[in-house]
């Protein structure tokens, strides 16, 4: 299925926040975990829809692209767990994060990205620890899976599958390579509400 995947809207305040019953699917994960290259990879581009850096932390704001046909936003949120930034900056867009996944009706999950080559960290144990208080459904996401054998992702995946007993398998995924992409646009379709019909490969938007 062709999609087209444009940025639509960046927040950098709380009143830049508005509530919204609209399908919304975060994508949450520790600074240069790979969700600007994962959203490039997904857009089936090399680079220019979402930057690119190697420096940790590059991505202060909240940004919305649209998927269509499929009718249904992603969400880029702030890169957490990195400590160069000063405290009142990770104060700021902690605020922030928590006010977008407390305080809207359209959320239907969080992509949670995790690095495959280590093992799991405080951090994002905090993360899902706090997500699934919430009830907020996760989507468990190995990144960087060409850095490693297989042997050495499925050992991952086990670890977080069982650490996240009753949520989702963690997806293997590479931006370089492809690997998971087409696993990833299914699951996240389907936590959006988005119907498929095979034979003809075509989308019905979410309800609402």
């Amino acid at each position: 299925m062709n999609r087209t995947f444009v940025l639509v809207k960046t927040a950098y305040e709380l009143s830049q926040l508005a509530p919204s019953d609209a399908p919304q699917v975060a994508l949450a994960g520790r600074s240069n975990v790979g969700k600007s290259s994962l959203i490039n990879c997904l857009a089936g581009r090399n680079k220019g829809l979402a930057k690119v850096s190697s420096t940790p932390g590059k991505t202060q704001s909240v940004n919305f692209f649209r998927v269509e046909p499929a009718g249904y936003t992603l969400v880029d949120l702030p890169g957490y767990g990195y400590a160069r930034r000063s405290q009142n900056e990770r104060a700021k867009w902690g605020r922030l994060i928590e006010h977008f996944l407390t305080d809207n009706p359209g959320l239907r999950a969080v992509a949670v990205l995790l690095d495959v080559r280590v093992t799991p960290q405080q951090s994002d144990l905090e993360l899902v620890g706090w997500l699934r208080h919430q009830g907020i459904f996760i989507l468990p996401v190995l990144t960087k899976c060409d850095k490693v054998n297989q042997r050495e992702q499925a050992a991952r995946q086990r670890e977080w599958r069982d650490l996240l007993a009753g949520a989702a398998t963690p997806i293997r995924f590479s931006s370089v390579t492809g690997m998971g992409c087409d696993a990833l646009w299914a699951a996240l379709d389907e936590r959006a509400g988005v119907a498929i019909a095979k034979d003809a490969g075509e989308t019905t938007p979410p309800a609402g």
